[in-house]
């Protein structure tokens, strides 16, 4: 069993009502002094949500919250994302050095996860999953670019394709800091997918969003017509985005009209 410390679960979120009065409307990492341990109660849930979900498999995925003081709690290496509690939890700095005496390793992708904080001063959340509709595009080598549903290009930025480097590797996080600018979500090439968000609820709704394009996607190819939007729908929703991510569209419109 989880250990919850006594705190009570905001059905359908993956945070928790403890002794501090947190809800789902506080976020986790950004300024407002939530603490590590409530932190940690939301990524062990934020596992069980990706396990539900048939996000992840096995010992597959990886989630981290970037607090105030600019230590960073991570999933551990080694470990199914439904088993673990808040004391398998890792404490690193933003260098990757691991704070205090943790029971394991921080999860062998650390590197995508520092590369994003260090890219995106926004991010104070990531998670990274194998979303088997969204995976099978990245080993197909495609990305979701083009213009074809508002979810992508509203809530995502578009999505580009990250290449391969070995997973776990310094390499994969150079590949994904390059590639983060202006992107919300990024499909690693022959691997899976990574989101992030100022808020892990963001990231994890993010990722669910991801899965859920590219079944749309798939379905529509299946019946055989993809109708993209038209560049006056495109600029209408590029400009939206504008408003509510401040830089986040500018991107997406140069690498979707190339």
């Amino acid at each position: 069993m989880h250990d919850r410390g006594g705190a009570d679960r905001v059905p359908g979120v993956g945070y928790v009502r403890g002794e501090a009065g947190y809800v789902a409307g506080q976020t986790v990492g950004a300024t407002g002094g939530i603490s590590h341990a409530m932190a940690s109660r939301a990524i062990v849930d934020a596992g069980v949500r990706l396990v539900a979900a048939g996000l992840v498999a096995g010992q597959d995925g990886n989630i981290s919250v970037r607090m105030d003081d600019d230590l960073v709690l991570v999933t551990p290496a080694g470990m199914g994302k439904g088993r673990m509690t808040v004391d398998d939890l890792v404490r690193v700095d933003l260098d990757g050095r691991v704070v205090g005496s943790p029971n394991g390793r921080p999860s062998s992708e650390l590197a995508v996860h520092l590369a994003i904080y260090r890219a995106r001063v926004d991010a104070r959340a990531v998670v990274h999953a194998h979303p088997p509709t969204a995976t099978g595009f990245a080993l197909a080598g495609e990305d979701f670019m083009a213009p074809l549903l508002p979810e992508i290009i509203l809530g995502l930025g578009g999505v580009p394709l990250v290449p391969y480097a070995t997973p776990g590797s310094g390499a994969l996080g150079i590949n994904v800091e390059a590639a983060i600018h202006g992107h919300d979500a990024l499909l690693l090439a022959n691997h899976g997918a990574v989101t992030l968000g100022s808020t892990l609820e963001q990231a994890l709704q993010r990722m669910e969003i991801l899965e859920h394009a590219a079944r749309i996607i798939l379905t529509a190819r299946l019946l055989g017509r993809v109708n993209p939007l038209t560049p006056e729908q495109l600029k209408a929703l590029r400009e939206l985005r504008d408003g509510v991510s401040p830089g986040g569209a500018s991107t997406f419109a140069q690498e979707s009209a190339r």
